[in-house]
């Protein structure tokens, strides 16, 4: 094995840092995304086509992309976070003037072979960026209200630009990670305590603004509030989608009709079946004991980032595995809240499981990070 010595680190180099991926992490990964294989194959009816095989080949583009940043050390994705974040910020501009629209949103930008959700890159280079800046920022400063301002302006940017797309649900998830990752960089819990008072205060400006003239959200929005508090209020409309998630998930029972005997989605009740409402099938197929199993799967991934970013001594990549584990826990608990009932419905996709090409590339990407800051730590 090679190794470079560093400032007294010492670290791997060349071939020899493929032996020092975090590979628990990478098995389960492909564990996830083969039970999502599966359940795309099942909507389908049973075919490869149209979503298990173009999934599968997305994954193991995304396992070359997740290689290929792991081999970079961790000095050169501190350098270019900067520069990521304002690249993916130009992104959503764009999207604002040439971007292609889908389901009532202007959200992706046509590459020819591929439509890229510049919002999906974003959640990954503002967690980046952010640990950069908390890497950089002398710790005695982090509380400081200058020093709190700054990564609050660097969030709300491209949160902003989202918003207008419209997708609330990635912006939501830019508020959490980025707020997140600014807690456990060490910034003061009373900060957090005035921002839960003004969201509050957000919450009723919200109510009170519609049917107004300075109505706060869209009208399908309100819609997606009223669905979530009462879904038996429109079963047939607005409330159809949660209404027969939650006949799916309740049909499931302990251990499940059978893999490809689902009622709901065979049958086509179960709307989005194969993006954001995929948990609902795996639960109704395989029960309780499929739907913990991948939440198992999922909080396995979690707690082997969190081990990692613990005993990691540098700043920067620790806080880069926390803000990626972070990120990836969100994606997770605000879908199967969504589609539980204990959630609005917002658009999020279940990770690595969902049909969707932007959403797994940079997912793996993301893990790329992960898995860089893990070979290349001090040892």
């Amino acid at each position: 094995m090679t190794y470079l010595a560093h400032n007294h680190k010492v670290v791997p180099t060349g071939p020899s840092k493929l032996l020092y991926l975090n590979w628990p992490i990478v098995l389960l990964l492909a564990a996830i995304a083969s039970l999502g294989f599966l359940m795309l194959y099942s909507v389908a009816g049973g075919s490869m086509t149209p979503w298990a095989e173009p999934q599968m080949k997305r994954f193991a583009l995304g396992l070359a992309v997740m290689l290929f940043v792991a081999m970079i050390p961790t000095w050169f994705l501190r350098n270019v976070a900067g520069l990521a974040y304002a690249i993916s910020v130009v992104l959503l501009i764009m999207v604002e003037f040439f971007g292609s629209t889908g389901m009532g949103a202007q959200r992706w930008i046509d590459l020819g072979f591929m439509r890229l959700q510049p919002s999906e890159l974003t959640k990954i280079t503002l967690v980046a960026f952010l640990a950069a800046y908390y890497d950089w920022l002398d710790v005695k400063k982090v509380s400081r209200p200058f020093w709190v301002i700054i990564p609050v302006l660097i969030i709300a940017l491209p949160t902003y630009l989202t918003l207008r797309q419209p997708d609330l649900g990635t912006a939501l998830l830019l508020v959490f990670g980025g707020g997140g990752l600014m807690f456990l960089a060490g910034v003061s819990w009373l900060y957090f305590g005035a921002v839960i008072g003004a969201g509050v205060a957000i919450v009723a400006g919200v109510f009170r603004s519609r049917g107004t003239e300075w109505q706060l959200l869209k009208d399908y929005q309100y819609r997606r509030i009223d669905t979530f508090l009462d879904p038996a209020s429109d079963p047939l409309g607005a409330g159809y989608h949660i209404t027969q998630s939650k006949i799916a998930l309740g049909s499931g029972g302990w251990t499940g009709r059978g893999y490809m005997q689902g009622t709901q989605s065979r049958l086509n009740f179960l709307p989005e079946k194969h993006t954001d409402f995929i948990f609902t099938t795996l639960a109704e197929e395989f029960g309780f004991v499929g739907a913990i199993s991948l939440l198992a799967l999922y909080v396995a991934v979690l707690l082997f980032c969190i081990v990692s970013a613990v005993s990691n001594k540098d700043r920067f990549a620790s806080l880069l595995t926390l803000g990626v584990a972070l990120t990836f826990f969100l994606f997770f608990a605000v879908n199967m809240s969504m589609v539980m009932g204990l959630a609005p419905v917002v658009g999020v996709p279940l990770p690595l499981v969902s049909y969707g090409g932007s959403a797994m590339l940079v997912l793996m990407l993301a893990f790329g990070l992960v898995q860089s800051a893990h070979i290349h730590r001090p040892r």
